[in-house]
């Protein structure tokens, strides 16, 4: 069954279900490196926000055996569990006061986003962009980011270098950086950890481990993640999440670990985290980062 099918499928019998005190609709979401995810979108009355549930997962539930009575089952008690009680004041959006203070950056690949850059504000970085969102913190919604786009520059009345500005500020502040081992910053087994003892390789992330790729542009990190290594460093761009830096100390190739990055982005990502297929290199010395693959 092809997902549009599905969902308009469970868009109905899901408002069966809910009756008319329920407005529920379908929304296709655009995520990172162009993936485009079905969503529905349920509000009682007097609510005016709500999160939206993905249902392509729930396909493949479907394709799997599950019953349909049991799919809608489990997305309704998701539902319940994420709906806010109340109404949400989204008002404040339309402040640049209320928000610049959580205003934060992360890295995309611009290759895999063009459509996508051509709405947003950004940067360019390497073959990367840094582009800015709002790191949302409430007691109804929890934690969350809203993406800004071009229109709210000109709503707000600023310019990308102030949202550069105020991100590189606010993001290693309310996203401190974290840096260790492969073995300790994945909780391995000890028998595990000590294979990599050996091994000059770290990770490098925030205390969330979200979007935390963009550890690697916080002002001075490299300098102090790096600073009892070598003259360099290779820096694998191993998702959105993380980069892994591994001291170059002649324990491979360029063209090795250009191939591991490669084949880690085919076979063990989901295609929304990729970040990119380049190796880079970080300059101990010159205390900048570059292509070099």
């Amino acid at each position: 069954m092809e997902i549009k099918e599905f969902a308009e499928k469970v868009c109905k019998a899901v408002q069966r279900q809910l009756g008319r005190e329920y407005q529920v609709e379908l929304q296709e979401i655009r995520k990172n490196n162009g993936i485009v995810l079905h969503g529905l979108i349920i509000l009682s009355q007097g609510q005016n926000v709500a999160p939206a549930i993905y249902l392509d997962g729930f396909l493949e539930k479907y394709e799997s055996g599950t019953a349909f009575a049991a799919v809608i089952r489990k997305l309704l008690s998701l539902y319940w569990k994420k709906a806010p009680r109340n109404r949400i004041d989204i008002n404040f959006f339309d402040s640049f006061e209320k928000v610049k203070d959580r205003i934060c950056y992360r890295l995309i690949g611009r290759k895999r986003n063009e459509e996508l850059l051509e709405e947003i504000p950004h940067i360019e970085f390497l073959d990367l962009a840094i582009c800015f969102y709002y790191a949302y913190s409430g007691e109804m919604l929890g934690e969350g980011t809203i993406p800004i786009y071009n229109s709210h520059l000109e709503k707000w009345e600023t310019s990308t270098a102030e949202l550069y500005r105020l991100a590189e500020e606010n993001t290693p502040r309310i996203f401190p950086w974290i840096c260790g081992s492969v073995g300790s910053m994945l909780d391995w087994e000890e028998e595990e950890e000590a294979l990599l003892r050996e091994i000059p390789m770290k990770i490098l992330t925030n205390n969330r481990r979200t979007q935390g790729a963009a550890a690697m542009i916080y002002r001075d990190v490299l300098e102090a993640a790096t600073e009892e290594g070598p003259g360099g460093y290779y820096i694998f761009p191993s998702s959105v999440h993380e980069v892994i830096l591994v001291a170059d100390i002649g324990m491979g190739t360029a063209e090795e670990f250009k191939q591991m990055i490669v084949d880690i982005n085919d076979a063990e990502l989901v295609p929304e985290e990729v970040l990119s297929d380049s190796l880079y290199y970080y300059d101990t010395n010159q205390k900048r980062i570059k292509i070099i693959f």
